[in-house]
């Protein structure tokens, strides 16, 4: 079963749009310019707040 995890290597704040990349096999670029897009476009709090909350939610991917 595959889950979604923080990504260890490719991070920039916390690893949660490289753990989204990770899970859906997508150049975790192409989502972080999109993020930013879509939170500029909507507000910057509340992608602020979305941001930091799944960091919290999230877990971190073990080490194997």
């Amino acid at each position: 079963m595959k889950r979604l995890y923080k990504s260890r290597e490719n991070k920039v704040f916390c690893g949660v749009i490289g753990g989204l990349g990770e899970y859906f096999s997508v150049d975790s670029v192409i989502l972080r310019v999109g993020y930013v897009l879509l939170s500029i476009f909507t507000g910057i709090v509340p992608g602020l707040i979305a941001y930091f909350v799944i960091c919290l939610v999230v877990p971190k991917k073990l080490e194997k």
